[in-house]
């Protein structure tokens, strides 16, 4: 069986979700968050511009932008393009050949392209654990707490929380940044994970459960500002100039940098007009204290 071409649904409202049987929060020094799956390959069958897409990706950037502040670790999972048959195994009797049809498709989804410091591990079977280093990785970082957001939701999203909670890691699932097949299947996966396995929380609970320790906003916020516009809109190697930002705005975000302390310059900025490189400088620019 293919994968469906999936129908517009919305993403569920705080007042749908299941009873909360656990009562787990994370803690930044315990957590870290898996973005599970989001690959081309599996948002060609969604139509991105419509729900629950823009959603699922503005709330797993908020979280992963949040997760880079306090030092998070950040885990990508993502199949690769090449699969020989006996990787694929038992996915390919119901799956067909999957991404390996399709493998200039294997790339993750441009507006959550990985950073140098985030991880990105080949995905072989349903759950990240499988044929996978995953848990040593979280073992290493002291990690026993792993939240969840990503596709598909009765899937990858499902098992990988239920082989967490098998292995003594704390699962939390983010109801508003995980997307399937139907709302039947959200809602069934969020149910089944809150009644068997782990937590369910949304993207602004968590946000409001992992705090920074300064209220600066990040450079994808004040560019979204600047070019009046939403922040998942602004993907990590898009050019900034094509989005609008013309030299009198980029003369007001380093004077908005310089503020909040950051030593850049406009010849550094204006080398590479994208939101990656542009990160890198801040990561690397001394800040003024």
């Amino acid at each position: 069986m293919a994968i469906p071409k999936i129908a517009t649904y919305p993403i569920p409202s705080t007042d749908n979700l299941p009873h909360q049987r656990l009562t787990w929060q994370p803690e930044a020094s315990r957590v870290a968050l898996l973005i599970h799956d989001m690959q081309d390959y599996f948002l060609d069958f969604y139509d991105v511009e419509a729900e629950p897409i823009p959603t699922l990706v503005s709330n797993l950037l908020a979280l992963r932008d949040r997760c880079d502040a306090l030092r998070i670790p950040v885990i990508y999972t993502a199949q690769p393009g090449q699969q020989q048959e006996s990787q694929r195994g038992l996915l390919t009797p119901f799956w067909g050949a999957g991404v390996t049809a399709k493998p200039e498709r294997a790339t993750i989804f441009s507006p959550l392209a990985p950073k140098p410091q985030h991880h990105v591990l080949d995905k072989w079977r349903y759950s990240a654990f499988q044929r996978s280093p995953f848990e040593d990785l979280l073992r290493e970082a002291g990690r026993d707490q792993l939240i969840i957001g990503g596709i598909y939701a009765h899937i990858g999203v499902l098992m990988s929380a239920g082989e967490a909670f098998m292995r003594d890691i704390q699962p939390c699932v983010v109801a508003d940044a995980v997307a399937d097949f139907s709302p039947e299947r959200h809602a069934m996966a969020l149910d089944y994970v809150a009644s068997t396995c782990g937590a369910i929380r949304t993207s602004a609970e968590l946000l409001e459960a992992l705090p920074v320790a300064s209220t600066q906003p990040t450079l994808r916020d004040r560019l979204a500002k600047l070019l009046d516009i939403q922040a998942a809109e602004i993907g990590a190697d898009d050019n900034l100039m094509e989005l609008g930002l013309d030299s009198i705005r980029l003369m007001s975000l380093i004077e908005e940098l310089r503020a909040a302390g950051h030593s850049v310059k406009l010849e550094t900025l204006a080398e590479c007009m994208t939101l990656s490189a542009w990160n890198s400088v801040l990561e690397e620019a001394p800040r003024a204290a």
